[in-house]
Parts: C-alpha cells; sequence; structure tokens
C-alpha cells in the first residue's frame, strides 16, 4: 500500500532527522519505537504529507506522492503530537468545522461525528467548550478528528500521551479494529501500547532504521538473554557499567534488576521472559559495529 525508499530529511542547520529510511507497508499496526530526537515524528510527518523529504520516494497505491499528494491525502487520518484546537468551540463544532474542510458532506459529517463522539468516550462534555477539556480530553478529539473521513491510511505520533488507563485500552482495541483492513502507523515511547497491538515493529535511532520484524521474531532472539537479580542498592551502579540494564525495581530486599547479557551477569540471576522493552533496548544500545543494517533493516 505505501513504499518508502531512501527517504532522507535534513533540516537547516545540517541536522538530518531522518537518514535513507526504506520500508514497504501495508494493512496492520506498524509500531515506531525510538528514543525522543530519533526522527519519529519527522518520518510520520513525512507519510502525513506535512513535511517534504529531502530526497528519497514515497509511493503510495502505485502514485508519487510528492507529485501527487492528493490521493494519499484524501484517504489519510493524522493525528500529530502536538494538536491544537480552537478553544471557544464545542468538540462537536470543532468537528463539524474539520469535517467541512476535509469536503465532507454536512448529512454525513454529522452522523460520523456522533458516531466518534461516542466512540472516543465524549458523549458527556461534548456541550462543554475545548478550552475546559483536560488534555487527555483534547487527545481524545485529536483522535476523533484523525478518524473523521474513515481512513485507510492511519497515522498517530502519540496518540495515548495523557489518557488514563482505561482510555488507552480503549484506543488501542480501536486501533485492533481498524488495523484488520488499514494502514495504521503508531509512534509512541509507551512500549506496552505497541506491545499489546501492532503485529510489525520498526525501531529507529539517530534518524536511522535499526530493525524492523514482528514482536515475536524480536523476542525471540532474546531467550536465554533476560536476567534478573537483586542487588544492594549500592551495587546498582557498579551493574549499570557492567550490562545493560533494562529496569529496576526497589523492593524490601533490595534493588531488583533486570539485565541483558549473554549468561548469567551473577551467580543467582534468574532467566525471565523477555519483553518488546528488552528487546527495543538491546536494539537501540546495541554497539554500532555489531548492526549489520544491510540484512536487518527492512523487512518486505
Amino acid at each position: 500500500m505505501l513504499e518508502m525508499t531512501d527517504v532522507t530529511k535534513v533540516y537547516k542547520g545540517g541536522k538530518r532527522a531522518v537518514d535513507g529510511v526504506s520500508m514497504r507497508l501495508g494493512a496492520g499496526i506498524l509500531g515506531l519505537l525510538g528514543p525522543n530526537g530519533a526522527g519519529k515524528s519527522s518520518l510520520m510527518r513525512i507519510v502525513a504529507t506535512v513535511t517534504r523529504p529531502s530526497s528519497g520516494r514515497l509511493i503510495y497505491r502505485g502514485a508519487d506522492v510528492l507529485a501527487e499528494p492528493d490521493l494519499l491525502r484524501r484517504e489519510l487520518g493524522y493525528l500529530p503530537q502536538e494538536f491544537g484546537v480552537y478553544p471557544n468551540l464545542t468538540a462537536r463544532e470543532f468537528l463539524a468545522y474539520l469535517a467541512a474542510a476535509k469536503g465532507l458532506s454536512a448529512r454525513s459529517a454529522k452522523a460520523r461525528i456522533e458516531e466518534l463522539i461516542e466512540l472516543v468516550n465524549l458523549t458527556e462534555a461534548v456541550k462543554r467548550p475545548l478550552g475546559k477539556y483536560s488534555g487527555g480530553m483534547l487527545r481524545r478529539v485529536g483522535i476523533a478528528q484523525a478518524l473523521l473521513s474513515d481512513p485507510r491510511v492511519i497515522v498517530v505520533d502519540e496518540p495515548t500521551a495523557g489518557l488514563d488507563p482505561e482510555e488507552r485500552v480503549r484506543f488501542r482495541n480501536l486501533l485492533s479494529e481498524l488495523a484488520a483492513d488499514r494502514l495504521v502507523m503508531l509512534s509512541t515511547h509507551i512500549v506496552s501500547d505497541i506491545e499489546s497491538v501492532a503485529s510489525d515493529v520498526a525501531v529507529v535511532a539517530a534518524g536511522r532504521l535499526l530493525r524492523r520484524d514482528t514482536p515475536e521474531a524480536l523476542l525471540a532472539e532474546l531467550d536465554g538473554r533476560v536476567w534478573e537479580l537483586t542487588v544492594a542498592p549500592h551495587e546498582v551502579a557498579r551493574h549499570q557499567d557492567a550490562h545493560l540494564v533494562s529496569r529496576t525495581v526497589r523492593t524490601a530486599e533490595g534493588v531488583r534488576l533486570r539485565v541483558l547479557a549473554d549468561g548469567a551477569p551473577v551467580p543467582g540471576a534468574v532467566p525471565v521472559p523477555p519483553d518488546l522493552e528488552d528487546a527495543y533496548l538491546g536494539i537501540v544500545h546495541r554497539p554500532a559495529a555489531a548492526l549489520d543494517f544491510a540484512a536487518t533493516a527492512v523487512r518486505a
């Protein structure tokens, strides 16, 4: 459905936010993971046709998006990381305004807006001006506007930021339903969101695509390489210097560490099943010399 070839974005001053990213994407959820400043938002803006790449190609259903962006734009729903609203409008008024801007007829827009207001759980607040909404409620309005035109491609950047746990689950379930016959690109720093819904995971850092694969394949590579051990608080720094520590938890017995290592880091360390956060950290912090980009970066 969507193909990126050697997509690069260099900003003024020489900052290379996206560096030669190539991917072919079809229906399903692509979870995009990476540290702050990795280039996730820049890549999402390129796919959403908000930003033009400095070089590379973007093809959607056989059409060159850079030359003919309207085909993708007509079938796109986009929720950026920073989403602005008109504070004096109600949610219903704001969505009606955006529906008109997207070219929806008043009749179809009205029915769609009522459906989305219920879907994102804003029925009780629909008459209040947006200026009185909490950050989480505004995020729900952003999710609703991204779905207004029943898009075939959905690009959402940090969609669950500010949502409570129940709303996060609701939105993850919604994305799973939509992804049956749509392409969904989901960028987030909340690894559990991607672990719950993504069938395809891409890890980026410093603008480069480090790895792309299924969650199952990424976890399989860490079998037997994730360990837990409990140490005294003063020993934590020593273990962090010696190993990649993915998690620390204070307990009554000391500090429980979750460590990535090829063998037991200390006698008594217990092997545990890996999770996606372990896989993500292992990829991002792997020495550059160990990364074979040609072999691992792109999966058709």
